[in-house]
């Protein structure tokens, strides 16, 4: 079974539809230190671009994460609206505090870029030292997955598990994928999710196996998402504003699917790509699905935008989209039948637990 035959797209017209909004529909029990008193956590040194880097300052192509502090107005005012209560949202934002659960979870070190293990059991992020950490879903038993070594960025791990496929002769995987920016260049890496201060390996991005020959660039490359039963992954290259699919099942192949950033595709098969791309001075989400006969459909899940969706989630089951925006965390229903609708004042990266 091929990345082609699964996602079956290669290039289509922009649909452009009144799109979505949104309900979430997991459980999310977690435990551990809390605090619910709503104020903003200090400022973190890992908020903002220079989060996750140890020695040197970072670039602003999406290889530094997504850290940053929740909305202040400089006035008092209500209690900020969590949103996280009872569907599986978290949000980090670059400080200790994680929005989850319906109240903040202290994980006693700097958060950026969660990413939860499909069952939920692991959190997966970079710390305060720049190191991509494994812990509890509480921040607790952290383990150093792999030691910055200095004057690196890394950013966005995702993880890639996938169970033992007897019949085609397919090993069983739990990976961890980021980004890591050296020298002002950016590049995937791999490293085993229950490792302890290995040393990563540059991912392998090599072209659908057809008549092009053109390779895929290795540089350039961020904001890597994977997800589903097979362990297919997208990416995005900030060089040449495309977002690429990569496959990795009965044999290591990857294409170019459209123009975009920050792509997340769905835990769901033949559920979609939803990534960012700028229309009309927004960034706007859009979808990229099959229509089941080797054609693909892009739809705009943000028609009407007044202001940036960006940094987009699926949720576990693949039925709701999170995103992020400046006044807020908003969901909206992942086959685009609602708009948007606002779930939480604090500002981060969504992610969603199983």
């Amino acid at each position: 079974m091929t990345v082609r035959a699964r996602r079956r797209s290669t290039a289509a017209a922009i649909a452009l539809t009144a799109a979505v909004t949104a309900g979430a529909t997991m459980l999310l029990s977690a435990c551990g230190p809390t605090d619910g008193t709503g104020t903003d956590p200090a400022p973190s040194a890992t908020s903002g671009g220079q989060g996750g880097q140890k020695g040197g300052s970072g670039g602003d192509d999406g290889a530094n994460g997504s850290g940053a502090k929740p909305v202040s107005t400089g006035t008092p005012a209500a209690p900020k609206v969590n949103g996280t209560a009872h569907n599986g949202l978290t949000i980090s934002d670059g400080s200790r505090y994680v929005v989850m659960n319906g109240t903040r979870v202290d994980f006693g070190t700097e958060v950026r870029d969660l990413a939860w293990s499909p069952d939920g059991a692991k959190a997966a992020f970079i710390d305060g030292d720049g190191d991509l950490v494994v812990s509890g879903p509480d921040g607790s038993g952290r383990t150093v997955v792999a030691k910055n070594p200095g004057n690196q960025n890394w950013s966005h791990p995702t993880w890639q598990v996938r169970a033992y496929d007897s019949s085609n002769g397919v090993p069983a995987t739990n990976n961890l994928f980021f980004a890591g920016r050296a020298g002002g260049v950016s590049r995937l890496y791999l490293v085993p999710a229950g490792a302890h201060g290995a040393t990563p390996a540059e991912l392998p991005l090599n072209r659908l196996f057809d008549d092009n020959p053109t390779p895929l660039p290795k540089t350039g490359n961020v904001w890597p998402n994977a997800a589903g039963k097979y362990g297919d992954a997208v990416y995005a290259n900030s060089d040449d504003g495309k977002v690429y699919i990569r496959d990795d099942y009965l044999r290591q192949q990857g294409f170019a699917l459209t123009e975009g950033s920050e792509p997340a595709t769905s835990p769901v098969q033949e559920g979609g790509v939803v990534f960012v791309r700028s229309v009309g001075g927004h960034d706007h989400l859009f979808l990229e699905k099959s229509d089941g006969n080797g054609h693909a459909l892009y739809k705009d899940l943000t028609p009407n935008a007044a202001t940036d969706y960006t940094e987009p989630a699926y949720s576990h089951d693949g039925g709701t989209i999170a995103a992020r925006t400046p006044a807020g965390i908003v969901t909206l229903p992942a086959d685009g039948s609602r708009p948007p609708v606002k779930v939480s004042d604090y500002t981060g990266l969504p992610a969603y637990r199983g």
